[in-house]
């Protein structure tokens, strides 16, 4: 993996992890590095996904493949948002 690509990762898993973060209602008690990894988690999970559909190469914009991994962070903003309140 070339050091572009770990930063491309790392630009949408912040921009994945941000949106996923909007859609969940409330408040989170998480931090942005959570928000981060994520994001990065998300938009790796949802990017295999996406492909196994068929829906990752598409002529424009990739929103299947953006829905997808957005929704992705919500589940995994919200769940881990629950683990840690209720520590």
């Amino acid at each position: 993996m070339e050091i572009s690509s770990i930063l491309t990762a790392i630009v949408f898993g912040i921009i994945v992890g941000v949106l996923g973060r909007l859609v969940v209602p409330g408040r989170q008690h998480i931090g942005v590095l959570w928000t981060i990894v994520v994001g990065i988690v998300a938009a790796l999970i949802g990017t295999a996904i996406a492909a196994a559909v068929g829906v990752a190469n598409t002529d424009g914009p990739d929103w299947i493949e953006w829905i997808i991994q957005i929704a992705l962070a919500a589940v995994g903003v919200a769940a881990l948002d629950r683990s840690k309140a209720g520590r």
